[in-house]
């Protein structure tokens, strides 16, 4: 009998040591002796997404050349620990450094070749795994996931090759292909029907993960990452934020839409349609329970989480003329279709429309957003606010909770709110802030309402398993290109820094001061 297949996606922070390797290694071994068939679904090693991607941009002005060797050092050195010659990774890196040079040479680039350039993160990060694999005697056969997903068109070159969707209906014939043999691949990448390399967005590996699943029918999606699961708020914000053990499909697809980044919000779609299992675990701490989404899991009604998503657009569409209008939103919603604009939010009034923008959704460019604004203004004044941030209430049967939220909403006393969004599935109500109080009022949210709560779906607060040295460990690299220039070196984290003000800011303190002395930078004052 053909076992069955089991789909592990593992992040960059998970991909990118020796000794993570060890430990993805180890539950390979682990899930075949459990009787699956692994597929492991791989990122780029972290950081390098982002390094890809300013790439090209750089390559115009000719300033390439730190990143492209940056981009050598950072597998050179991965390469080094797994002792795997770079050789197996040559002709990738050769092929970024020509692009990048005849990008200098022409001045310009588009979303295919930005694709082509940012897919061959994950295509270095699997090769060098998969002959380090090859060398501790594990049967894994490494396949290109664009032989894997096939995508579908988009509605703009952006959209198509940037932040593309793929079919994900079981493919048997796949599945005989593939054999029995643990498979190693990419997330993140696709292909069109064109035979062209696309893009599934930003943290697009979950989704490739879940589109795996789908295709292949599999028991099981595993995402492995930095964190043991989905929490009640983000534990770099809410040191005290509390595991979620289990929810549904639908609690989990608005609470990763809201802002949760353990998963990408597409990711859940795939694997609902099909019944297939969600288990979310740390890679660091593969012994922590972590959680578990399925349809099958039936949770309490109320607030579960707070969630925070920055990087938002409202657009305000404001006229006199709209009222008894028929067809008014239709004019809108034509005009931001035609040029791929997808919305989030809606709030409308007697005289205005206010619409949020995802820039993850919506792979925002700047030029595409000038030009839909263009448009609307010839028919109604048109006021782009940002950048925000959409700070949700999720759970479930929110409407029968709104007694118990009356104090919590205490917290939004000072705080301008552009707009209030309550979802027609009774899943979440969203306040639009400016991104700048976010995590302050995340914080005296979860304060209010999630401190003290007690149900079977609340797990351990995220501080009392936290790994005490991660920290250090992730920017360790950074550390130590400050060292080199000498020392002693004194490193404030600033990022840290803001969220302690905010949490002694949500405090009901009448007055909070701070001692210049110990620490006078200007910066942290």
């Amino acid at each position: 009998m053909t076992p069955s297949r089991i789909v592990l996606k593992f992040g960059g922070t998970s991909v990118s040591t020796i000794e993570r390797w060890r430990t993805i290694l180890n539950l390979i071994r682990e899930r075949e002796k459990q009787g699956f068939a692994p597929v492991i679904v791989c990122s780029a090693i972290s950081g390098i997404s982002n390094l890809l991607e300013a790439l090209l941009p750089d390559a115009m002005h000719g300033r390439h050349g730190p990143a492209l060797a940056n981009l050598r050092d950072r597998h050179a050195t991965l390469a080094r620990e797994m002792d795997v010659p770079i050789d197996v990774i040559e002709a990738d890196l050769s092929e970024v450094e020509r692009i990048a040079s005849g990008v200098a040479l022409l001045g310009e680039f588009t979303p295919r070749l930005r694709a082509r350039v940012m897919a061959t993160g994950e295509l270095m990060l699997t090769r060098l795994a998969a002959a380090w694999m090859a060398q501790q005697g594990v049967d894994v056969a490494w396949h290109d996931a664009r032989d894997l997903l096939r995508s579908i068109a988009g509605p703009n070159e952006n959209r198509h090759f940037l932040s593309a969707n793929c079919t994900c209906e079981a493919d048997p014939t796949l599945v005989t292909r593939l054999g029995t043999a643990a498979v190693l691949t990419q997330g993140f990448i696709a292909r069109d029907p064109d035979g062209h390399t696309v893009l599934l967005g930003r943290g697009g590996s979950d989704t490739s993960a879940a589109y795996l699943s789908a295709v292949l029918q599999a028991v099981r999606l595993e995402i492995w990452t930095d964190v043991p699961g989905m929490f009640t708020a983000d534990p770099r914000v809410v040191p005290h934020a509390r595991l979620l053990r289990r929810l549904g499909y639908a609690e989990a697809q608005e609470l990763a839409a809201m802002g949760a980044k353990v998963l990408h919000p597409r990711c859940i779609g795939p694997a609902a349609a099909n019944g297939i299992p969600i288990w979310i675990r740390a890679t660091p701490t593969p012994q922590l329970e972590g959680t578990e989404l399925s349809d099958e899991i039936a949770t309490s009604p109320g607030v579960k989480a707070v969630a925070a998503r920055r990087g938002i657009l409202l657009l305000s569409i404001e006229t006199l003329g709209m009222w008894q209008e028929a067809g008014f939103l239709a004019r809108i919603f034509v005009t931001m279709e035609k040029h791929g604009l997808s919305v989030d939010h809606i709030a409308t009034g007697e005289s205005n429309v206010t619409v949020s923008l995802d820039a993850l959704a919506n792979a925002l460019d700047p030029r595409i957003l000038d030009a839909c604004v263009a448009e609307l203004r010839a028919f109604a004044d048109v006021k782009v606010i940002g950048p925000c941030a959409a700070v949700s209430l999720v759970g479930r049967q929110i409407r029968s909770v709104l007694h118990e939220l009356g104090p919590a909403l205490e917290a939004f006393a000072e705080l301008p709110i552009h707009m209030v969004s309550q979802a027609a599935n009774d899943l979440a109500i969203t306040f639009v802030v400016d991104e700048a109080h976010a995590d302050r009022l995340v914080l005296s949210l979860h304060q209010r309402l999630l401190d003290h709560a007690n149900t079977p779906e609340l797990g351990r607060a995220w501080h009392l398993d936290a790994p005490a040295a991660s920290r250090w460990v992730v920017h360790r690299e950074a550390l130590l290109a400050m060292a080199s220039a000498g020392t002693p070196v004194y490193v404030h984290d600033l990022e840290k820094v803001r969220r302690q003000a905010m949490r002694l800011r949500a405090l009901p303190l009448e007055r909070a001061f701070f001692a210049m002395k110990a620490c006078p930078l200007p910066e942290v004052i």
